[in-house]
Parts: C-alpha cells; sequence; structure tokens
C-alpha cells in the first residue's frame, strides 16, 4: 500500500489551471525529488497535499485513507509535516524552544520536551539550544524549520527549497541531516531548484510543467528524458 496516492488532482485560480491532472504514488521509506521549472505548479501541489488548500477536483489518500478535504491541521496529527521556502522561525524564542512548539502542537507525544531534544541532535541543532532564532545563521534556519517539522513526528515529510541560498559547503551539511531523517524511518518528498543536491539523495524524480507531471521514474532516467530535457532543462543540457 502506497503512504501518500495523489489522484488527478486538479487546482486552478480563475483561468489559470496551476495542478492539471497530477496522479503519483509515494512508497513508506521513499525519498521522492520534485523538479520543475518556476509557475510549474510545485508549491501548489505541497500545498494540496498538507491541507492548506483544497482541491478543484481529485483524490488525496494517505495510508489508505481519503484525506481530501482534511484540514491541515488535522493532516498534522495523522503524520504529515512540511518545511517552507523562507523560513520564518519565532525569532524572540530560543532554539529549542521553536522546536517544542512542533512537539507540543504536533502528534501526540508523551514527553514534548524529550522529543525536542532528539529532533535537535538528529538536525544538528543541539548545540544551539538556548540561541534565539532571530540570531542564527541561514544554514541554521534551514536546519531549524526542517527541526521544527520533524518535532510534529510526520511519517511523510515534504521540504520545500530547503537548500536554496546556501553555498555548496552548507548544502553538504544539509545533505547529511536529511539523510539521517531519513534514516531515522522518515518518508520524504523534497522540491528543490538545486538540482545536484537533490540528485544526490532522491530514489525517484518527478518533473512537473505547467501543472502536468511529465515524468516520474529512476533519477538517470528522468534527468536523460528528452521531454525532460527540452522544456526543464533546455536540448544542450549536460546532466
Amino acid at each position: 500500500m502506497s503512504l501518500l496516492r495523489l489522484h488527478t488532482l486538479n487546482k486552478r485560480y480563475g483561468a489559470l489551471v496551476v495542478t492539471d491532472g497530477v496522479s503519483m504514488d509515494v512508497a513508506k521509506g521513499e525519498i521522492v525529488g520534485i523538479l520543475g521549472p518556476n509557475g510549474a505548479g510545485k508549491t501548489t501541489l505541497f500545498n494540496l497535499i498538507a491541507g492548506t488548500v483544497k482541491a478543484d477536483n481529485g483524490l488525496i489518500h494517505f495510508k489508505g485513507d481519503d484525506i481530501t478535504r482534511t484540514g491541515a491541521a488535522e493532516r498534522c496529527k495523522l503524520g504529515i509535516s512540511r518545511s517552507f521556502q523562507v523560513p520564518h522561525p519565532f525569532n524572540g524564542m530560543t532554539v529549542f524552544e521553536n522546536i517544542l512548539v512542533g512537539a507540543a502542537f504536533g502528534r501526540a507525544a508523551e514527553d514534548p520536551e524529550a522529543h525536542a531534544l532528539k529532533v535537535m541532535e538528529l538536525t544538528g541543532m543541539k548545540g544551539k539550544a538556548n540561541q534565539l532564532a532571530g540570531s542564527i545563521t541561514l544554514l541554521e534556519r534551514k536546519r531549524l524549520e526542517m527541526a521544527r517539522a520533524l518535532a510534529t513526528e510526520p511519517e511523510l515529510l515534504l521540504l520545500d527549497e530547503i537548500a536554496g541560498g546556501l553555498t555548496e559547503r552548507e548544502c553538504q551539511s544539509l545533505l547529511a541531516a536529511i539523510r539521517d531523517v531519513h534514516a531515522s524511518g522518515v518518508t520524504i518528498v523534497w522540491i528543490e531548484h538545486v538540482v545536484h543536491a537533490l540528485l544526490s539523495v532522491a530514489e525517484r524524480l518527478v518533473v512537473l510543467n505547467f501543472g502536468k507531471l511529465i515524468a516520474d521514474g529512476k533519477p538517470d532516467e528522468v534527468m536523460n528524458s528528452k521531454d525532460v530535457k527540452s522544456v526543464y532543462l533546455g536540448e544542450d543540457a549536460h546532466v
């Protein structure tokens, strides 16, 4: 059984079709990367999965249950969590307090403080526990964004362009944390424009263009697809 199943999802804003009949499955334990040019519908797809936007048509199943009309807060309780492209921590709170918010208001944890500490260790943020979130670096804010999402105890973690704006060294550091998160048993779906970062961890790639799914398969097959090269990377792209 798929952990997540999307069936012909459609979302439009007036005459603009943002998500056009997207269907895909995500198996438990996968890391699935999502690529596509700006305006392809990637973030809207995440919003539909997380429940912050309602689909016009189509179905969303999570762990076999229909959650198409389930609200975002309830989906979080069921085990779906996400990060955002631009981190927005509670700047006046410490790193630990930020993560504790996720632990306290996500899925029920017997000991939210102990769980927050475990998440800080997993994401490499333990040494910053007592530092104000407003004073940490961009890399640390990216880690904190992921940690706060993980503190809700998700089975499915949606990462939205988490590597954007980082140096190569910072990116490699973040990739190590993402690998650790995946090794802990969390299924990951990751939107990213930093293609080499995505290719280093993704087991499968999905490509969107103008709201349509145009490729879905193993990374090397997808990246060598004529459709992907012509629509997203350009005819002369070398990967």
